[in-house]
């Protein structure tokens, strides 16, 4: 992470393959702070992926990782997917329901380029 990527608004960092070591050290460099779930993520995964023998629930956590790792590397993104998440809990059900609406468009786009759309 340097501050030239930081102060151009551009991503931190090149959005990485979708694959366990590359998807960890994404996690591990923006958002350490969530590589226990990330870890409890990929494990449950496994263990789904060997009880239902397929590789549907290995595949379906890369995804799901790829779109954090989207939000996270783009800081403009993720502050607004952060304000809109803390805006979900307000009293105001009109500030709520932009909140919601907020969070769904960062989200889908994100899922967007984690299939190459």
């Amino acid at each position: 992470m340097t501050m030239s990527h930081a102060a151009s608004g551009g991503p931190l960092i090149p959005f990485p393959e979708l694959s366990l070591p590359a998807l960890r050290q994404a996690v591990a460099t923006l958002v350490p702070s969530r590589l226990p779930e990330f870890f409890e993520n990929m494990q449950a995964a496994f263990v789904r992926a060997g009880e239902e023998d397929s590789v549907v629930p290995i595949r379906m956590f890369y995804r799901q990782w790829g779109v954090v790792i989207e939000i996270e590397r783009n800081p403009d993104t993720a502050a607004r997917l952060h304000a809109a998440e803390h805006a979900i809990d307000d009293p105001d059900p009109e500030i709520r329901a932009q909140a919601i609406r907020e969070a769904g468009e960062i989200v889908r786009a994100a899922h967007r380029v984690v299939a190459g759309g």
